[in-house]
């Protein structure tokens, strides 16, 4: 009965999560197809068709250019269909390229420049990252930053930070020579570093000294489900009112800001990438949609409409990442095909493409399957953990 009244809370839950995800969702979508779009419409490229999801069309409209725009039912993605586009994969259709009259050819995207090509393919990567510095550098413009003061208020017994010689009242100036000016810059850099030695510049009692510490490497119990993070075992002084402070930004350093939490997922992604080839890091930190929505539906619950956009932000660099990924079918893949016409002076035979997609295509599919599949796993330990 237990296990019943779990799954019965769990499928509750999961209808809750599907709104905040789809918002989530089709914000970035949206955001990377404008882009293709916008990019396309300046290069003279006509479009067919702008989607938001596959399949059949629940609602749409045709604009005075011809552009059918869609609200289509399985709502997890997204295309644009340019003029001589196959399909949503944008592979070219030949016979319908070889029967264009020489009007219809120069609204044709494949009869387009490589670099105009190239330019209308990159510009929804490109269009996701804009979007997360918009998103990062607005909310640091309008609503400011609380700042904790990177001051140790406890120090964990035998812990890292024990170990290296931290001590209650220590403030944190700097790690490895980067400045830090919250204890949340230094939680950024400790968290991401885990197993690796770092060199920490302290001042104690108005006196500066050095401290080295390398970080453990721990799974930690968070909101939205385990994380291996690298902990030293210090505890911030947040108890103490005077160690809070807003600090507010002008339009130029709001950009700044946007830019610098963009980059920061970047870098944090590369790195989690390098660890997991090199076997340093684990797979079961990739998500698919299930637990992306199920981290939406808490976001929203816990922090409501601008935590979700902040949620947006991130899966945006996330999607646009992704994407630059050079498999055939993916963005990143077409720019690894113009780059080689581009050097070779002629595209690839169609065969040789028709070959990449399909690989691509089963790429794909295959590291879908594997995130749904660990998507599941952590849903069944949610779920055992419930009916205990």
């Amino acid at each position: 009965m237990e296990f019943i009244n779990a799954m019965g809370a769990t499928a509750t839950s999961l209808v809750g999560y599907i709104v905040p995800f789809l918002f989530v969702l089709t914000i970035v979508v949206f955001i990377h197809e404008l882009g293709h779009f916008l990019v396309g419409r300046w290069c003279g490229v006509g479009v067919k068709a702008f989607s938001i999801g596959f399949g059949k069309e629940l609602i749409g409209w045709t604009d005075r250019h011809g552009t059918r725009w869609r609200l289509s039912a399985i709502p997890l993605g997204g295309y644009v269909k340019f003029a001589g586009d196959a399909n949503a994969a944008s592979m070219p259709d030949r016979e319908a390229l070889d029967s264009l009259t020489p009007e219809e050819r120069r609204f044709s995207f494949f009869h387009k420049s490589v670099g105009r090509r190239a330019a209308i393919v990159a510009a929804g990567p490109i269009a996701n990252f804009l979007l997360a510095i918009a998103i990062f550098g607005g909310a640091a413009y309008f609503n400011g930053r609380q700042v904790l003061v990177p001051k140790v208020a406890a120090v964990q017994e035998n812990s890292a930070a024990a170990r290296a010689g931290f001590q209650a009242g220590d403030v944190v100036l700097a790690i490895d020579g980067q400045p830090i000016t919250s204890f949340g810059d230094m939680q950024r850099i400790v968290s991401g570093r885990a197993e690796e030695q770092l060199t920490f510049r302290v001042d104690r009692a108005g006196r500066e000294t050095s401290l080295t510490a390398t970080p453990e490497l721990r799974d930690i119990t968070t909101p939205f489900g385990k994380q291996r993070l690298g902990v030293l075992g210090l505890q911030a002084a947040s108890n103490d009112p005077a160690n809070w402070h807003v600090q507010r930004f002008g339009v130029i350093e709001a950009v700044g800001v946007g830019l610098s939490e963009t980059w920061f997922i970047v870098t944090r992604t590369y790195d989690y990438v390098g660890k997991l080839v090199t076997g340093r890091e684990s797979t079961d930190q990739l998500s698919g949609p299930i637990r992306i929505a199920e981290v939406s539906g808490k976001v929203a619950s816990m922090g409501g409409i601008f935590s979700l956009i902040n949620l947006a932000a991130i899966l945006s660099v996330s999607i646009g990442l992704i994407n630059l990924v050079p498999i055939p079918l993916l963005d990143g893949g077409h720019l690894l095909f113009y780059a080689i016409e581009a050097l070779r002076g002629r595209p690839l035979s169609e065969a040789a493409q028709e070959i990449g997609f399909r690989i691509g295509l089963a790429i794909v599919v295959m590291l879908m399957l594997f995130v749904t599949w660990n998507d599941l796993t952590h849903l069944g330990l949610a779920l055992s953990q419930r009916g205990t």
